[in-house]
């Protein structure tokens, strides 16, 4: 089984997200911009002191002098967040973004409160704007890059995260992740030729990137070829994680495809134990069914539906173990 790309990556952002610092606005020296100032560092103050109320209230009181001021907004949603008042600080935040449209703090809280209400959507679409935002401010930081590819990758945007995994490698070409991040990449777009092309480059960079070895290994199991091959590198990435679900799965199917049908329940058992993921329990009930045990093959593959009820091929698996109804006047 191939591993799941890692949780997406979001940290280069989040540390822009709570925290304002006031030298990332002048004020004007006049008498309003004076008083707008006084209250908003009272209010700041009052923040720290998790005062929250009269916090809130310097910040409408700086903001009635200033309305403008997207650092005071911005202030006024953390304020906001703070109370659980989720709907006044996405308010303030679209706000923020109106006045500054080239912000990143705005679109990455923004991002973790869809995020707390389970809205993936909003959540992703703020990462990415986010992510976009903070690349025009480091086009060199490559973390930014693979943060943002990531989020292509999670929203199936597979032509936009070829081409910014890409342009990582024009900044960084030997960096071992981005290359396996490509592979996954190739293999989404059904292009498994270049899949295993770049994964051996991957592992020629770090042989012991054991994610690579796993996945250039289950490529191998599923085309059914190279299994000597494949079976030293599923050996090694176990070797480096032991416990790790998804490799003892793709050893118990390289020992099914050779016909080792022992050997193939006893490691797909074992990785049903490590890691509840459909696919594990769909091999499992093919290699029961080989095996003759059709109750425990019906049985694994409606646990596989049960994790991920859109496989119509198992569903197909399944029917197919109904007897078909007998047509009257028909012989049998």
């Amino acid at each position: 089984m191939i591993l799941k790309l890692k949780s997406i990556g979001v940290g280069v952002v989040l540390c822009l997200g709570f925290f304002l610092w006031i030298n990332t606005q002048v004020f004007a020296l006049d008498k309003k911009a004076s008083v707008s100032l006084s209250h908003y560092i009272m209010g700041a103050m009052y923040e720290r002191l998790e005062e929250i109320d009269q916090a809130i209230a310097e910040y409408k009181k700086a903001l009635k002098i200033d309305s403008k001021n997207s650092v005071i907004h911005l202030s006024l949603a953390s304020s906001y967040i703070k109370k659980n008042e989720f709907d006044k600080a996405i308010e303030e935040l679209k706000l923020v973004i109106q006045l500054d449209p080239e912000a990143i703090q705005p679109h990455a809280i923004l991002a973790l409160i869809y995020a707390t209400q389970n809205k993936s959507t909003q959540a992703s679409q703020e990462y990415e704007i986010a992510l976009k935002n903070a690349a025009k401010l480091e086009p060199k930081n490559i973390e930014i890059y693979k943060s943002l590819g990531l989020i292509y990758l999670q929203q199936k945007k597979l032509q936009e995260a070829k081409e910014t995994f890409l342009l990582i490698l024009e900044i960084s070409p030997l960096d071992t992740e981005t290359h396996f991040y490509l592979a996954n990449i190739y293999d989404e777009l059904k292009n498994r030729p270049k899949a295993e092309e770049v994964l051996k480059k991957t592992l020629e960079l770090n042989p012991d990137y054991h994610q690579a070895l796993n996945y250039l290994g289950y490529l191998y199991v599923e085309e059914n070829k190279n299994l000597d091959q494949a079976q030293g590198m599923i050996n090694k990435a176990m070797e480096l994680e032991p416990n790790n679900g998804a490799y003892v799965d793709s050893l118990g199917w390289l020992y099914f495809k050779q016909g080792k049908l022992k050997e193939a329940i006893k490691e797909l058992e074992k990785a049903t134990s490590l890691l509840k993921d459909p696919v594990i329990f769909d091999h499992l009930g093919d290699a029961y069914f080989k095996s003759g045990d059709i109750e425990k093959a019906k049985n694994n593959w409606q646990a596989s539906l049960g994790l991920d009820d859109k496989q119509d091929k198992v569903k197909e698996k399944i029917e197919s173990l109904s007897p078909k109804p007998q047509v009257p006047g028909l012989k049998k």
